[in-house]
């Protein structure tokens, strides 16, 4: 029976990430059941790395989305995969260099007040695409998709449910708003007659993914690679969380610097395939912390779920009948909370703004952010998040330090 139970227990993990995992290619194009592949492999390849010593499951983050969107839409699937393999290669320096000189020096280059900034605007950045989404239009507007009174009441009805079922909902229910969301918005839509099944009736049963072959392109690596930022940030804050949950101290055993490098060799797998970039996922750690199951083994078989339904053609294609104010509802509270992370950043670190070095670098990293600032030279344009982390980085090391009485205030970039 024990062997029984723990395929099951890790199968029921996977289903508390499904909606979460679903949800980041149905929103920038990519393959869903690329993405089930990919964060199964991910998942493997870092239980190998980490000697299986983690019970935590990989999948995309959602810091991703907007670059990725942009990506897809100025370069495409392929080149924007290439951008995703070089941000991979910046976890695994990242892992050399805290195995060399310890985890000091990512708090003095990335201390709260970089990376608050920066993780807001990685939320409110597109937050207009959530709300065309909501409206029943395209992301950028310009099409109509579903009627706006019908759009509008569908998804107020996802984006009540989630935040009814993250608030008010008990036990492993709680750690699945975003699938309860997805569900009621589907019924929703069935109901008004706005699904379109003949993707599925056209789908074999058996399918293999459509995997998607990376290209080299230097403006969408330049791109990609300060978006590694916040997810790095987030890593670490996720590996305290399941040692505090487990008692067991991940970043000793088997260390910081082996979990970063898992991360970035999942990530560049999971791009080598077309799939969106992997990294440590709080939704399971959420899971693991309601159930009280801390075996690496239960997400060994969480993988292997994923792997296996990945090859399920028809499963594939059910994803893609989601209707866009579905996806829009769920949005606008996924990045109001994305933006709200950041935020929280700065006040769990007492970041004291009103120190004239702080306030500048949140204030300029904001504006550029959402004013949509781009810096080029000649064909090439740095714009976003990839020139806000530049911004926010480099004036966190040009400005002078402030004065030793605040110094305590920037003490850890990380929740404890």
């Amino acid at each position: 029976m024990r062997r029984l139970a723990i395929p099951l227990q890790g199968a029921q993990m996977l289903f508390v990430a499904f909606g979460a995992l679903v949800l980041m290619p149905l929103l920038t194009g990519l393959d869903t059941s690329v993405a089930l592949f990919t964060a199964g492999i991910g998942t493997l390849l870092f239980q190998l790395i980490t000697k299986r010593q983690v019970p935590i499951f990989l999948a995309s983050s959602f810091a991703f989305i907007a670059p990725i969107l942009y990506g897809v839409q100025t370069w495409g699937i392929p080149s924007t995969m290439g951008g995703i393999m070089a941000a991979g290669v910046v976890y695994v320096m990242l892992g050399a260099l805290v195995k060399v000189r310890g985890t000091d020096f990512i708090h003095r280059l990335l201390p709260p007040v970089v990376v608050g900034p920066v993780i807001i605007i990685i939320g409110l950045g597109l937050a207009p695409v959530a709300v065309n989404m909501a409206l029943g239009k395209s992301g950028d507007g310009s099409l109509t998709l579903v009627a706006t009174n019908t759009a509008l009441f569908i998804s107020l009805a996802s984006l009540g449910t989630t935040i009814a079922v993250a608030i008010f909902a008990k036990g492993l229910l709680k750690v699945m708003p975003i699938l309860a969301g997805i569900i009621v918005g589907y019924s929703l839509s069935l109901a008004f007659g706005i699904v379109d099944f003949a993707v599925v009736t056209a789908a074999s049963w058996i399918a293999i993914p459509k995997f998607v072959a990376p290209e080299l392109n230097w403006y969408a690596i330049a791109f990609m690679i300060p978006v590694a930022i916040a997810p790095a940030v987030e890593h670490i804050g996720d590996i305290l969380a399941i040692s505090n949950v487990t008692g067991k101290d991940f970043m000793k055993k088997p260390g910081l610097h082996r979990t970063l490098t898992g991360d970035g060799i999942a990530t560049i797998a999971a791009a080598a395939f077309g799939g969106p970039p992997n990294t440590t996922y709080s939704e399971v750690t959420g899971a693991v912390t309601l159930t009280r199951n801390f075996d690496p083994k239960i997400m060994t078989w969480t993988a292997i779920t994923a792997i296996t339904l990945a090859f399920v053609g028809k499963l594939g294609a059910l994803m893609q009948t989601i209707p866009v104010p579905v996806m829009g509802g769920i949005m606008c509270l996924l990045f109001g909370s994305i933006a709200a992370v950041g935020l929280n950043t700065l006040i769990r670190n007492h970041v004291d703004l009103s120190e004239p070095r702080n306030l500048s670098i949140v204030g300029v990293t904001l504006v550029f952010g959402i004013g949509g600032m781009a810096f080029g030279i000649g064909s090439f344009s740095l714009t976003g998040i990839s020139l806000c982390g530049i911004v926010a980085i480099t004036m966190n090391l040009l400005l002078p330090a402030t004065k030793p009485h605040n110094k305590h205030h920037e003490s850890d970039v990380t929740p404890h």
